[in-house]
């Protein structure tokens, strides 16, 4: 029996993944050059609507690159949009290639003539075609577009001629859906036999595919589907392997090794963790993952973790998809909703936006917010209903000027309380230690709900400098800044 042809990162050992892993360092990471498609897949991750912000150069893009071969990367991963499409895909390909990285190139196969098809193969690339069925109607459903199954099986021949998969590997990148499933175990025995790395994965509900549920198949279809195919994998062609999600035959666990830069310029965990974390525009990529709070906590998941997920037996090897647990329940930390072990525990996973109360000793009526909305990198949205019986409030209703940093440190205790919430670990206790540059603009009522945003500027130990906004409506009523003591994670 041979171990899988490609886990994510099975071309790095358990000890090079645990060294950077501690050390803030790379082994790979994802870019997009560009975010142009001409295709508009149902499935697709990249959100819609106009961004505003300003694309990388092709220097930043060399630049970026550059920082993560210092930090250790060995490989970069090419995303899109579609890559093919970049004006300077050739150019970048070659710079990549001359720092002695390795590369892979996911492609619908657009541009796919037989030169760029020959300079990717001299080049060793690993392209993976976006091929999910082969109905020719389905295809150009789940693409979007008319005429992409014809684009892509062109594609496919024309890398074939060229000396792929014997010159350089050849994958396909295939989404199971509720319309494909049923094809999909013939399908990877078709790769396997031609010696082609079958990609299947599992949807993160993201972008245009949670706007079309309906390519939703069921959980149970899935972990059968799994099952089926690591039988025949094991029999017919020698791979043993555990079913996991989200990734068919592979095993995720690219937080601890990798990151994602989009196009502009932002760094994620990964395309499914869609929390920004820095701008390589504005500070060094070593700086971002080293300071990263999500980062740090997803590379020490071992005990970040949460739910059913921190209490598996199959921890050390997998998290699920944190995509996925991000996606459906606003923390990355969070169980994954889609793997069929958590499909009889949904109700011990946490969503956002939860109740506060859940997640604070504050019990009324000193308790004002009463809901955490949204967590992201080193800050979180919280919404603070005043009732009636709060004690900052006088006769008239009318909150204090105390209750401003209160409602900020309630604010900051939620967002620490749901990272420690159902993680089976002792709860971090905290005190409001002082109050600096405080500011009262506008006045609250008993009644009103008012939106507070809090963001940790900076720490000393166990020490920490919170700075928070309150909103009634679009009105900033009150800002300032909370020194704050915890004994939770530093």
């Amino acid at each position: 029996m041979r171990c899988q042809t490609r886990i994510y990162g099975s071309e790095f050992s358990a000890s090079e993944i645990e060294q950077v892993a501690g050390k803030g360092g790379l082994l790979s990471m994802e870019i997009e050059f560009n975010r142009d498609c001409n295709f508009k897949c149902v499935y697709c991750y990249v959100q819609n609507g106009v961004n505003g912000k300003q694309e990388m150069t092709a220097e930043e893009s060399r630049g970026v690159i550059q920082q993560a071969k210092d930090l250790g990367a060995k490989k970069i991963i090419i995303l899109g949009g579609e890559p093919m499409l970049y004006p300077h895909i050739m150019e970048m390909i070659g710079f990549i290639k001359g720092l002695d990285l390795d590369i892979e190139l996911f492609t619908n196969g657009a541009n796919m003539t037989h030169d760029p098809a020959r300079i990717l193969a001299e080049n060793n690339v690993t392209v993976v075609l976006k091929m999910n069925t082969a109905d020719e109607k389905l295809q150009d459903i789940l693409s979007g577009k008319k005429g992409a199954y014809r684009q892509i099986q062109a594609a496919f021949n024309i890398l074939k001629e060229e000396g792929f998969p014997h010159k350089s590997p050849l994958g396909i990148s295939t989404i199971i859906c509720r319309q494909n499933i049923g094809e999909l175990v013939h399908m990877w025995e078709w790769l396997r036999e031609q010696n082609i790395s079958p990609y299947f994965e599992m949807i993160t509900p993201q972008g245009r595919a949670r706007e079309n549920d309906f390519l939703s198949a069921d959980p149970r279809q899935v972990w059968e589907l799994f099952q089926r195919i690591a039988d025949i994998d094991r029999n017919k062609f020698g791979f043993d392997w555990r079913p996991q999600p989200p990734l068919v035959g592979e095993q995720c666990l690219r937080h601890q090794f990798s990151c994602a830069v989009n196009v502009y310029g932002d760094v994620t965990p990964c395309v499914g963790v869609t929390i920004p974390v820095g701008n390589i525009k504005e500070k060094k990529l070593s700086e971002i993952i080293l300071d990263s709070e999500v980062i740090q906590d997803l590379r020490n998941y071992r005990n970040t973790i949460k739910g059913p997920c921190g209490k598996c037996a199959q921890k050390s090897v997998c998290y699920g998809c944190r995509g996925a647990a991000y996606q459906m329940t606003g923390d990355y930390l969070a169980s994954d909703p889609l793997c069929w072990e958590n499909l009889d525990r949904q109700e011990d996973i946490i969503c956002l936006p939860t109740e506060a109360a859940k997640l604070v000793p504050h019990k009324p009526p000193m308790l004002m917010v009463n809901k955490l909305i949204e967590v992201k990198e080193r800050a979180s949205l919280s919404e603070a209903e005043i009732s009636a019986d709060v004690i900052f409030a006088g006769e008239d209703g009318r909150l204090n000027e105390a209750s401003y940093p209160e409602i900020i440190s309630q604010a900051i205790a939620a967002q620490d309380g749901l990272k420690h919430a159902g993680n089976g670990g002792p709860k971090s206790q905290g005190l409001l230690l002082g109050i600096k540059n405080l500011e009262i603009l506008g006045s609250a009522y008993a009644g009103d709900k008012l939106l507070v945003s809090v963001s940790k500027v900076a720490r000393f130990s166990e020490f920490g400098i919170i700075k928070g906004e309150i909103f009634k409506g679009e009105d900033l009523i009150a800002r300032g800044e909370i020194t704050v003591w915890h004994n939770g994670d530093k």
